[in-house]
């Protein structure tokens, strides 16, 4: 069969052993022209899976961990108008070596055990991306749909509006589930993404799986509290950053910037991974934000309104909520919140549901950073026996 010119969109999945990287200067989940030679479309769902490897492409699937890219037809339903998941959010779906599945092959095959990761605020799918590859491997049939929430990372870049809150970020990812045909059996969100999660609960019980296990990673339900004089506040973070020209001369200039202003270097570091070059061919390039400072300033202060206790204290039947407290993080966590999380843990064993409180030893608010190990373990639970 002679090579064909196909419009593809992008779906990545690598390996933590894999060295490949395909960048180009594509934009992830961008629709692209592909001209792939000798190679057949081989399905009228226009769904293509190849197999890279040192010695190039192979069409036969294989069991080993390995680089895959999912290439999807996206002319499918010409004549009318269909929204693709990736104009919802930019997303990255990290499997499993054992899992063979995408979203848009044939609707028969059922769809693996999924767990969906959400990051905090000024954060990216990428926060999640070296664990997400650590639980794929320990658990070869489970998938790991990692996100940008709207107005961080890739999703920026695609139009939503207003108003930017905890419930809009979390019927964005609704959305995308559905468009996926996505039943997450676990649900783990940090900090801003943990009260995503708990709002995924309150509004859409629906698309969730029976049972499901939700992560609250170092957030409470309600107010939001700020840590001791000294620690790294998020709202004056965004203020700061705000503050900031739009496009900077070098990283090394911000974290001088943020560090002077009184910022620890590690959140500096990791606050200058959401800057890119702006011109990469010229021999002095820019860097501007991937993130839209705004909607992000919108969406913390709903951060710290939003309450979702009532989640918690009435938890639906078959969802299964665990908080997870760091050991030094750096919000407060009140006496009362303790309590009444204690409370609903109580209540919520005689009715049948599930609150479970948990404290991770030795780490900060960065949870997935400051001690990857404990939060493996702790988490691992959830993904075994299925």
């Amino acid at each position: 069969m002679s090579a064909a010119v196909l419009n593809f969109s992008v779906c990545r999945q690598q390996s933590e052993a894999s060295s490949v990287r395909i960048r180009s200067n594509l934009k992830p989940f961008a629709v692209i022209n592909c001209k792939l030679s000798n190679i057949s479309r081989f399905s009228q769902s226009g769904t293509l899976c190849i197999q890279l490897s040192p010695n190039g492409l192979s069409r036969r699937p294989s069991t080993s961990a390995g680089f895959q890219m999912t290439l999807v037809d996206e002319s499918i339903g010409r004549g009318k108008i269909v929204i693709k998941p990736s104009e919802i959010l930019a997303y990255d779906l990290v499997q499993g070596p054992l899992v063979r599945w995408s979203y848009i092959a044939d609707k028969s095959v059922p769809c693996p055990p999924t767990a969906i990761l959400l990051h905090g605020i000024l954060g990216s799918r990428k926060n999640w991306g070296t664990f997400a590859r650590r639980l794929a491997q320990e658990f070869p049939n489970w998938q790991f749909l990692l996100v940008d929430l709207r107005c961080h990372g890739d999703s920026a870049s695609i139009t939503k509006t207003g108003p930017h809150t905890v419930a809009s970020a979390a019927l964005d990812v609704l959305k995308l589930l559905g468009h996926l045909r996505v039943t997450p059996r676990v649900i783990i969100g940090h900090s801003f993404g943990g009260k995503v999660a708990l709002s995924m609960v309150e509004q859409a019980a629906k698309p969730l799986a029976r049972p499901v296990r939700v992560w609250v990673l170092d957030a409470t339900p309600g107010k939001v509290r700020a840590g001791r004089d000294g620690d790294d506040h998020p709202a004056e973070l965004i203020t700061f950053l705000s503050a900031l020209p739009k496009e900077v001369v070098s990283k090394r200039e911000v974290i001088h910037a943020l560090v002077h202003e009184g910022f620890s270097n590690d959140v500096a570091q990791w606050v200058v991974t959401n800057l890119r070059q702006t011109n990469p061919s010229n021999s002095s390039p820019g860097f501007s934000w991937t993130f839209d400072l705004d909607g992000i300033a919108e969406m913390y202060q709903s951060y710290e309104e939003t309450n979702l206790w009532e989640v918690v204290e009435d938890v639906p039947r078959g969802v299964h909520v665990n908080f997870l407290k760091a050991e030094r993080s750096l919000h407060r966590w009140a006496l009362g919140d303790l309590q009444r999380i204690h409370a609903a843990e109580e209540q919520a064993a005689e009715e049948g549901g599930g609150v479970e409180m948990h404290v991770l030893e030795d780490a900060g608010h960065w949870v997935h950073a400051d001690n990857p190990d404990g939060l493996f373990r702790i988490l691992s639970f959830s993904f075994q026996g299925v």
